[in-house]
């Protein structure tokens, strides 16, 4: 079995399944959404020709359309072009520790967000992020994870009308 780059795009053989692949992901998540929205009960308060399922529908076809040209692209030997960037190693793997701590800040801020709520847990996730990406300025994080997670929960609060999850901070907020 050759690896070996085709004249046409420069993919391997393995590129072109993944990008099948792709396609085949991108027409299943429209027939999803084609099917919840046909499945969606008729709105009594809606008014003229258009109900709650037309931007979903709309949404679907556009899914289904691009999942169908794709296929065609990839079985007429279309690859997509490799990422090209001046700053990044192409070569390089991934950075596992990197993404263990994110997920772990990520993790955390599910599991405290009820218990220590919304400011908290979110003040966890951003200053987790930000160490996870290297920074190593701990309190200057630490000041403005609170920042952004206190400007958040009001944005949220005030600006769209959810309440997050106020936790030990109830009655303060």
């Amino acid at each position: 079995m050759s690896t070996a780059a085709s004249s046409s795009g420069g993919g391997t053989r393995e590129q072109g399944r993944s990008e099948f692949g792709v396609a085949l992901f991108l027409g299943a998540v429209g027939l999803l959404v084609l099917v919840s929205a046909l499945l969606l009960p008729e709105s009594r308060i809606s008014r003229g020709p258009v109900g709650p399922a037309a931007v979903p529908i709309v949404v679907a076809i556009l899914l289904i359309v691009t999942a169908v040209f794709l296929a065609i692209d990839v079985a007429r030997g279309g690859r997509g072009e490799p990422e090209g960037g001046e700053d990044i190693e192409l070569g390089g793997g991934t950075d596992w520790r990197t993404v263990l701590m994110l997920a772990v800040a990520f993790i955390a801020n599910a599991l405290l967000i009820e218990p220590l709520g919304w400011v908290f847990s979110g003040a966890i996730l951003f200053w987790g992020a930000a160490f996870a990406l290297g920074s190593r300025h701990w309190v200057r994080d630490a000041v403005i994870a609170f920042v952004l997670s206190i400007g958040t929960w009001y944005v949220f609060a005030l600006g769209l009308g959810i309440v997050m999850p106020p936790g030990i901070l109830e009655g303060i907020l």
